[in-house]
């Protein structure tokens, strides 16, 4: 796939097979044809079970209403097949198209794992250096998605205000995100090992691996194990060092982030509590150069910003935060990023005319190639290849 500039992308020349729904394993054939691959998604008749799932135009636009703004996000520029998956016709149209896609092709990616006809086994018998990339829920393989593993794995208990008793989920599907790049990773380094080797590979992804290995690489695992105890909740505080969320006059919110000693300084200048700051540092004992004793004092610290913050409108505020290094971000929501010209002004942004829903400012690949962003034509209708594939 190359770019209206002749630009070539990365992965040009590969073919992926996916055979797939909900987050995960979509959003690898998505990274895959962003970075340039042929993907073919294959649906059973009339669409598997994520085909109309939330959010759904509302008929108000110049979409109709019900058109799946998830599916259709999620599938971009990739050819959508649909078989009857019951049917050994059905299961050998997806057989022909793993094993009869030239020297680029022979990749299967689901999450619909568990089927001797698409196993590992089976589809190397056509085709010996095929790939094949099974994401499966839990590590033993029993279902689960990002909401049950997420509940399972401890995050919910740190998640939300500190004086809440119950568990917060969040609302972002984070595992499923990681574990579908994640994907899309082990896929290309399984196309790397092909190259070299001729020898294909049959990778087994679990969702809850995904996320016990994050949770593990940021120390929220080691801790319990090295230190007899994990941590507690903290609210909107950022964890270990000082950074947490002021009010302003006219009631906007932001969040405030010193990381370093000069964003500290900075804050304390900005606030005008310098003396003060000064005066708690003796009376605790402390070294508010160490980002530690930030933390550790970080509510009587934040009750001394709090009242520049409540002094000033947001408007002040944004302006004196811009001229120090602190670093800051106004609360905002999705509507206020929309109407506020963000897509506008980032480049990552171009006009996506999406058959069902309209026209809007879609986002390509975040990183750039060469200057370029791999943006991805529109997805198509449920479907719309079959006849030519």
């Amino acid at each position: 796939m190359t770019t209206s500039s002749g630009f070539i992308r990365p992965l040009d020349g590969l073919r992926i097979v996916e055979v797939s729904s909900f987050v995960a394993s979509p959003l690898c054939g998505l990274t895959l044809a962003q970075l340039g691959a042929e993907v073919i998604r294959v649906d059973p008749v009339g669409g598997a079970a994520d085909v109309h799932r939330w959010p759904l135009t509302d008929g108000r636009g110049e979409a109709p209403a019900g058109t799946s703004i998830y599916w259709t996000g999620l599938n971009k520029g990739k050819r959508s097949v649909t078989a009857d998956l019951r049917s050994e016709e059905g299961r050998q149209l997806v057989q022909r198209l793993v094993a009869d896609s030239g020297p680029g092709g022979g990749i299967l990616v689901t999450n619909s794992g568990g089927r001797d006809w698409m196993s590992h086994a089976r589809l190397s018998a056509d085709r010996s250096d095929v790939i094949t990339l099974e994401l499966v829920g839990s590590s033993d393989g029993t279902p689960a998605v990002d909401y049950t593993v997420n509940a399972g794995l401890g995050f919910p208990a740190l998640t939300g205000p500190d004086d809440h008793a119950g568990p917060v989920n969040h609302v972002l599907p984070a595992w499923d995100v990681i574990c579908g790049v994640y994907a899309a990773l082990a896929v290309t380094a399984a196309v790397r090992h092909r190259e070299r080797t001729g020898q294909g590979s049959a990778i087994r992804l679990p969702l809850e691996d995904c996320a016990l290995s994050i949770a593990s690489t940021l120390g929220y695992l080691t801790e319990p194990q090295v230190n007899a105890s994990s941590r507690t909740r903290s609210g909107n505080d950022v964890y270990g060092t000082y950074g947490t969320d002021f009010t302003t006059a006219d009631g906007a919110r932001f969040m405030i982030v010193a990381l370093t000693t000069r964003h500290f300084r900075d804050l304390v200048d900005l606030t005008g509590t310098g003396d003060a700051v000064s005066a708690l540092e003796t009376a605790l004992a402390a070294d508010f150069t160490a980002e530690s004793d930030r933390y550790t004092h970080r509510r009587v610290l934040s009750a001394l910003f709090a009242h520049w913050f409540e002094t000033h409108t947001a408007e002040q505020a944004e302006q004196a935060l811009a001229e120090s290094s602190v670093l800051a971000q106004r609360y905002r929501t999705f509507e206020d990023v929309v109407s506020g010209g963000v897509l506008e002004a980032n480049p990552l942004f171009a006009e996506l005319d999406q058959p069902g829903i309209g026209r809007f400012l879609a986002a390509a690949a975040p990183a750039t190639f060469g200057g370029h962003y791999l943006a991805v034509p529109p997805a198509e209708d449920l479907g719309a290849s079959t006849g030519r594939i």
